[in-house]
């Protein structure tokens, strides 16, 4: 029997009610029902509670009900697992969702019978160093390390590195570090490349550089890149998914690669990622 488990973000409207429909959907077809304690008592059903640091040993498949933020929370908590997660979305965006709750039979149908696609997306983490010494680590993203400034009117300069051979300087409110993933989000109001999550690359993008000839470069994902941070004031921030935040200090140096592991999402064999592209920022 397969098992499918429930996370969601309480704070979307309808968030509950949705899960509770899952549960009666998913029982209805054959299958078992998990969820977090505080979601199964919500919707008043006990009996399917489970820790959420078990759902790697209970679940087969683990349904996200939110919008990009809620799945990127969970992608690096779970990513490590390979647990597969289908999107439901509850949010505005929705570019990392497969589903919608208007179909939720149809997305219970589809896992439940294999109609489905597995696809691996690419995930990268960071370090810190600080004279000398590794004073943060396993910083692990699924859409972008940032590095920036903490206040407007101030600017930060990145030297950047490539495999140990120097790239430029760029002189603005920071520097991006993203995934394929990350390339439709804060990447892209930067001025960044839209890339195929289907290829394995980094992207390193300024934000905001006060300079003309500061692009956008593409560097393959088993290179690492130094960033040497340079500023003349100390509100420097490091941001992963623009979830997680750590100050920085001037003349810090964070290092980015490629992590050892992927995030595995659901995908519909009849939904393209340029289908998605067209139907999401065509607003």
């Amino acid at each position: 029997m397969k098992t499918i488990g429930l996370a969601i973000n309480q704070t979307k409207p309808k968030a509950v009610e949705v899960a509770a429909t899952l549960v009666r959907l998913i029982e209805s077809q054959g299958a078992m029902a998990i969820a977090d304690n505080q979601t199964a008592h919500l919707i008043g059903r006990p009996d399917v509670a489970v820790r959420l640091d078990v759902f790697r040993e209970r679940a087969d498949v683990l349904f996200v009900l939110g919008g990009d933020g809620t799945i990127l929370g969970y992608a690096r908590q779970f990513a490590r697992t390979s647990l597969p997660m289908l999107g439901i979305n509850l949010g505005h965006l929705g570019f990392l969702s497969e589903a919608e709750p208007e179909d939720l039979e149809g997305a219970v149908r589809k896992v439940l019978e294999g109609d489905y696609c597995l696809e691996e997306r690419l995930m990268i983490e960071a370090e810190v160093v600080r004279g000398g010494n590794v004073v943060l680590r396993d910083l692990v993203s699924l859409n972008d390390i940032a590095i920036s400034k903490d206040r407007f009117g101030r600017m930060v300069t990145c030297n950047v590195y490539v495999d140990d051979m120097y790239v430029d300087s760029y002189t603005g409110d920071g520097l991006l570090i993203s995934t394929p993933t990350g390339s439709t989000a804060y990447s892209l109001s930067c001025g960044g490349p839209i890339v195929s999550p289907h290829i394995d690359v980094m992207l390193i993008t300024p934000i905001c550089p006060h300079t003309l000839h500061a692009r956008s470069l593409v560097v393959a994902a088993n290179q690492e890149v130094r960033v040497e941070v340079e500023a003349n004031h100390p509100e420097l921030i490091l941001s992963v998914d623009g979830q997680i935040f750590h100050t920085l200090e001037k003349h810090d140096t964070v290092i980015v690669r490629q992590a050892s592991y992927k995030t595995t999402l659901i995908k519909w064999r009849d939904r393209e990622f340029y289908d998605v592209l067209r139907q999401k920022l065509h607003r």
